[in-house]
């Protein structure tokens, strides 16, 4: 019996189109566009100025606070300006536009391909690499990942999880990462295992991976302490809480954090992006990502820089298709549309999704059945229809009691619902209001 969450979740069409299709370097661009914002947190403070030369690797914008990070440059070249750009949140954010000159490195960083195993750094020592390579969860939440190993004092990391569940239907970066970087990926995950000063690892990975499953499980049994724990397809298995509860049948409680039941999760992306800054003094410059959809000609993934304009990507896959409803960033369900294709591919994206006009239509909304499928679906054992019903009257203090904060915006509800109701958003909706309404508190 494979393992799986046991609250609420979905069983969407998987598309996983581009499932067989191994990792290409995309070429560089002839210009790169690199918000400061590519994370959860404040934005990195800027360093470099118009006119000034960068390498491949170099520092141009250093983490604004304890919950930010820093960001490196993609490409080699000179800095054309600092500007406000559009970036794929839909609004015009800080970013710097450099011109590609080359690809020159910081001298520093190794290029080698060849797999280090050995390290001996201090677990304060992985932590500091970790930071000053700017890495984030690379799942899509971009939280900053040396946070994540860095405990409260009252609390102790037992377990490492890995996220190699890669749940949203079409996406399958993670899936050709696990099988075209697994050993990098697996000495990766015994760093992170050092800088939590934890014996066991977890790698979560859905049962429609098989083939990456049994690889890793050849691999492990050179790596002490690494279990692979395959797991039954269930849409959003990918979220922390679920994935905790489904590898170690621990329940995160409402309002807490993994670490409060031992647990710290990060995804293989990131584990492979530890190995590089660790190993071979590479920070976060590229990164995998997926590009995809029933029209499009030649889905696949592509090993993109950071700052790559979102249509450089859409070419390389055979050019936007003629009936395109939508273009979104991510995957189906959690992704966010594009009202441009001119949006530089950051930290987070994980894929480009292009979907037809008869699935992008929004059907016309119609009255709630009660039929109670929203609440069913619930991951998080929310009442998606009442969330909604008080986001409509603004009744945001009722909202905070319901735990609307506890939604992770997994859109099951929402695809669910005979209806065609936009539950997620408003509960959207309601989640910023609320958390508007406790910062208010915060700061009195």
């Amino acid at each position: 019996m494979l393992k799986t969450f046991t609250k609420g979740g979905i069983h969407p069409p998987e598309n996983k189109l581009s499932a067989d299709k191994k990792i290409k370097i995309l070429p560089i661009p002839k210009q790169v566009f690199i918000p400061v914002s590519q994370h959860i947190g404040a934005p990195a403070k800027v360093l470099v100025k118009k006119n000034d030369l960068v390498k491949v690797g170099q520092l141009i914008a250093e983490q604004g606070g304890f919950v930010s990070a820093n960001i490196h440059s993609p490409v080699s070249g000179k800095v054309f300006k600092i500007d406000n750009v559009t970036d794929t949140s839909g609004y015009k954010r800080q970013a710097i536009v450099i011109n590609v000159d080359g690809d020159e490195w910081d001298d520093k960083i190794d290029r080698s391909s060849n797999l280090k195993k050995d390290f001996d750094l201090s677990s304060e020592e992985i932590i500091k690499k970790v930071q000053e390579a700017g890495i984030v969860g690379l799942g899509g939440a971009t939280f900053p990942s040396h946070i994540k190993l860095m405990p409260p004092k009252d609390m102790v990391a037992e377990v490492l999880i890995i996220n190699g569940v890669e749940c949203e239907p079409y996406l399958t970066s993670d899936h050709r990462l696990m099988l075209e970087k697994a050993e990098e990926m697996l000495v990766g995950i015994q760093i992170l295992m050092k800088a939590l000063k934890v014996e066991k690892a977890f790698i979560g990975i859905e049962n429609n991976k098989q083939d990456a499953i049994e690889h890793l499980n050849k691999l492990v049994k050179s790596y002490k302490g690494i279990d692979v724990v395959p797991l039954k397809v269930q849409y959003p298995q990918g979220g922390e809480k679920q994935l905790i509860k489904a590898v170690i049948d621990r329940e995160v409680p409402s309002g807490e954090l993994p670490i409060s039941v031992g647990a710290v999760v990060h995804n293989v992306g990131t584990a492979f992006a530890v190995y590089e800054a660790v190993q071979k003094n590479k920070p976060l410059i590229e990164r995998v990502v997926t590009v995809t959809g029933k029209s499009v000609k030649s889905p696949g993934n592509f090993l993109v820089r950071l700052g790559t304009p979102v249509k450089e990507l859409i070419e390389a896959s055979g050019g936007l298709p003629e009936d395109t409803g939508k273009i979104i960033s991510g995957g189906p369900m959690m992704g966010k549309a594009l009202n441009t294709m001119d949006v530089p591919v950051v930290k987070g994206t994980s894929g480009i999704l292009i979907l037809p006009k008869e699935e992008a239509k929004r059907r016309k909304v119609k009255p709630c059945i009660r039929c109670a499928k929203c609440v069913e679906v619930c991951p998080m054992g929310l009442e998606p229809f009442l969330l909604m019903t008080l986001a409509e009257k603004s009744m945001y203090e009722r909202s905070e009691k319901e735990d609307v904060m506890d939604c992770i915006e997994c859109g099951s509800c929402s695809y669910t619902c005979p209806s065609d109701r936009p539950l997620l958003d408003y509960i959207r909706l309601g989640k910023n209001q609320v958390g508007a309404m406790r910062r208010a508190r915060s700061r009195k």
